[in-house]
């Protein structure tokens, strides 16, 4: 966008501090030295839910390691509208609690997500175990929501709020209140527009394991350059195509998809969840 932005700057030349792209790094950083380091499984939901702890430890786990996924995947899709943010937030009386309501806003958001996610899953992980049909086929459960997150890129919502997420300007220029109350609640309203469209990208998280770093980086690329990249407009339709040729294909010949991707043969390390 090359509208001008607050304080006369362009908003594409808006940058987000150096702490908060540094805490991006971070996070990559933490999960690629667990995953190498063999202590991956205490970011995975699946091996969360399958252990033998409380359930309010087991929640706080998940959380903490979901916490990290958001600060490595969103966060960078973000990067536009906490640059302008911070410029314009520089006129407050206090411009880092400012900021710091506004992520905790935004991370309000994905927290709320999360949850919802992780109890979903415990409810699929459930009716998995109780199903014979689906116990002795679990890629089903993966190629379905394949094809649902795909599906989700092609709804008008999500092109609405793609649209909005790419125009962080209009939504500063729109909702943006001075002091820590305005900031949390212009971080909730970001988060909601991009919860709106990249819902179903994360949902694939959880079918193909959370923390899992090939697809992981995939899928932060493609949200990433859905919102800044020239053709990100044309990017998010085509997307969900191949999400759901994926998802369908999993589900009606998942030894073809094993081969394709240079599994073992078997299916069952595609299922959502599935523990090794």
């Amino acid at each position: 966008m090359d509208a001008a932005g607050p304080m006369g700057a362009s908003t594409t030349r808006e940058r987000a501090p150096a702490a908060i792209v540094a805490s991006v790094g971070i996070a990559w950083c933490a999960v690629v030295a667990l995953e190498v380091g063999g202590e991956g499984h205490v970011l995975h939901h699946d091996a969360i839910i399958a252990g033998a702890l409380p359930v309010g430890l087991m929640l706080v786990l998940f959380l903490l390691s979901w916490q990290l996924m958001v600060a490595a995947m969103m966060l960078p899709t973000a990067f536009p509208m906490i640059g302008l943010f911070t410029t314009v937030a520089r006129g407050d009386q206090h411009p880092r609690r400012s900021l710091a309501a506004f992520l905790g806003g935004y991370a309000v958001v994905w927290t709320a997500f999360g949850i919802v996610a992780i109890i979903g899953d415990a409810v699929v992980h459930g009716v998995v175990a109780a199903t014979p049909a689906l116990n002795a086929r679990p890629w089903l459960v993966t190629g379905f929501v394949l094809v649902a997150a795909g599906a989700a890129q092609l709804l008008p919502l999500t092109e609405a709020c793609l649209r909005a997420c790419r125009h962080p300007f209009g939504l500063l220029l729109e909702r943006y209140r001075p002091g820590s109350g305005g900031a949390l609640r212009l971080g909730v309203d970001h988060g909601l527009f991009c919860l709106g469209c990249c819902w179903g990208l994360m949902l694939v998280m959880f079918a193909v394991g959370v923390a899992d770093l090939a697809w992981m980086a995939a899928l932060t690329a493609v949200m990433v350059y859905e919102r800044i990249g020239r053709r990100g407009a044309r990017v998010a339709p085509w997307v969900g195509v191949a999400f759901m040729l994926y998802g369908a294909l999993l589900v009606v010949h998942p030894a073809g998809v094993s081969a394709l991707i240079g599994g073992t043969g078997s299916p069952a390390h595609l299922h959502a969840g599935s523990s090794p």
